[in-house]
């Protein structure tokens, strides 16, 4: 099982870099979700993202408190709002079908806003 989190772990590490390079990747929950790998198989590479001058700060700040930059707060929010403006005039969907996916993005924006800020 350890070769299995050893191998997710760099291939969440690959899409967070990914991410930090295509603007519409997300970069730090790739991160997380390495950091969870890397916590149940390779403790060398969990300090090693912990420690990145770059990635690390977002990490231990979730780690620790839970907490969100307020930047990438209003970015989050902000491109969900207009990938949803997008969705709807983009392709006319059914009223259950705009409900739902407003009803999700709703639902993920009010989580991220209620996160404490991080510095």
């Amino acid at each position: 099982m350890r070769l299995v989190y050893l191998a997710l772990g760099w291939f969440f590490v690959g899409l967070g870099l990914l991410g930090a390079f295509l603007p519409l990747l997300p970069t730090t929950p790739f991160l997380l979700l390495a950091i969870a790998c890397f916590t149940r198989s390779s403790p060398r590479l969990e300090a090693w993202l912990l420690n990145h001058p770059r990635f690390g700060p977002p990490l231990i700040a979730w780690r620790e408190k839970g907490a969100i930059p307020r930047r990438a707060k209003i970015l989050a929010v902000g491109m969900m709002a207009v990938s949803y403006g997008v969705f709807l005039f983009g392709t006319s969907p059914t009223l259950w079908r705009a409900l739902l996916v407003l009803t999700i993005l709703a639902g993920s924006s009010i989580f991220i806003v209620t996160r404490p800020d991080s510095t």
